[in-house]
């Protein structure tokens, strides 16, 4: 039987704080070994992190330890920003595949290379992904990764422990990196439901590209994609007029296969700018001719609705809620939403007091219309049952 927990300590001390996670979970173990445990340890902790390893791999002695050093831990229903804390999720999977990966991005004379893909990931649906992300191309690796393997689902962070090259550390079994990225893949047999949350909703309608080059919208259903803009700011009240002023994005639709459009078919991104001269929009992402996109707000919110409203389908979900990963922007938390524990408080109101380990993020991955995309102020969910 699969079976999980989750630990955190605040405790300033690396020695002191590893040793009550540790024993924490071996305490819900009962003695068992688990199969996986995925450590997240504040930048408090960086010196030390390498001790921190040795002695979780001789305590719980896993059959896969991964890590990352991040600005900020969650453990169960807190979240513990910029201060000190030590946080695990420890699963067992019996019979299950477990597939660890240290990824990196090497310099060829035909370009860059990927180094530590394994050559058979069977069955394998689910990849865990920690990064750090001065050294490993996060967006390009999850393009090669829609392409070349249709299915896989990627779910993780970066870390944000270091504002610079170096600063970050991630662990691999017996190994402290301080580059590319780190990972496991899940055997298609476990369980895993990812959610991602973006925070945002949408406003007005949905319009079709109908000129656009590069990152640059110009045209939207036929008229310059600025006047569209105007026109809806015209169109809404005062109250979404100033969410328009203080946190407008644009949302590209993944699949156009669709009648209708709604909230989570939207891959969100930053509104750069405005030419006036010419009515062009642009955008942080390449935009399509033909490609639908809708304007989104974001505000404390809208964020608590998209995830309040994602956790209550997961809920109505049989088993689908038993432990959770959660990877969050270093943007959220009390800088977006006034009070500390929102996203993980949530978690708990909704799906209850289950195993959780996470971090705030230098950015999150996850899966948006059946691919993969590196997001910015989402919350991203890895919900195991």
């Amino acid at each position: 039987m699969t079976r999980f927990a989750s630990a955190l300590s605040q405790h300033p001390v690396p020695a002191h704080a590893v040793g009550e996670v540790a024993g924490e979970v071996l305490e819900q173990f009962d003695g068992d070994d688990p199969d996986l445990v995925v450590c997240f340890a504040s930048a408090h902790h960086v010196g030390a992190l390498e001790d921190v390893a040795t002695a979780l791999r001789s305590l719980l002695e896993p059959k896969v330890l991964l890590g990352v050093t991040a600005s900020s831990v969650i453990g169960g229903a807190l979240e513990v920003e910029e201060a000190p804390a030590l946080s695990l999720l420890a699963g067992r999977f019996p019979d299950r595949e477990l597939t660890p990966v240290a990824l990196r991005m090497i310099p060829t004379a035909d370009g860059p290379a990927l180094t530590g893909w394994p050559d058979d990931l069977g069955s394998s649906r689910t990849l865990i992904l920690l990064a750090d992300p001065f050294s490993f191309p996060v967006d390009s690796f999850l393009g090669r990764c829609n392409t070349d393997r249709p299915g896989l689902r990627v779910i993780g962070g970066l870390a944000s422990a270091a504002a610079r090259p170096g600063g970050n550390r991630l662990l691999f079994g017996d190994q402290l990196l301080t580059e590319g990225a780190v990972g496991v893949f899940l055997d298609g047999d476990v369980d895993v439901r990812t959610l991602v949350s973006q925070g945002c909703r949408p406003v007005g309608q949905p319009f079709v590209v109908t000129k656009a080059e590069g990152n640059v919208m110009q045209e939207l259903g036929g008229v310059p994609a600025l006047e569209r803009l105007q026109q809806l700011a015209s169109s809404v009240t005062e109250e979404e007029r100033e969410l328009l002023r203080g946190g407008l994005h644009v949302g590209l639709v993944v699949d156009e296969h669709q009648a209708e459009f709604s909230r989570g078919d939207f891959i969100v991104r930053n509104l750069l700018g405005a030419d006036r001269d010419t009515g062009a929009l642009a955008v942080g992402d390449v935009v399509s001719v033909g490609q639908t996109v809708q304007f989104h707000v974001r505000d404390a919110d809208a964020a608590d609705e998209d995830l309040r409203k994602m956790l209550e389908g997961a809920a109505s979900t049989s088993g689908a809620g038993n432990a959770a990963l959660l990877f969050t922007c270093n943007g959220r938390g009390r800088h977006l939403f006034g009070t500390p524990d929102h996203d993980a408080g949530l978690v708990e109101k909704v799906l209850g007091p289950i195993p959780l380990a996470g971090c705030f993020c230098a950015g999150e991955i996850g899966p948006v219309g059946g691919q993969n995309f590196l997001h910015g102020f989402t919350a991203s969910l890895a919900l195991f049952a």
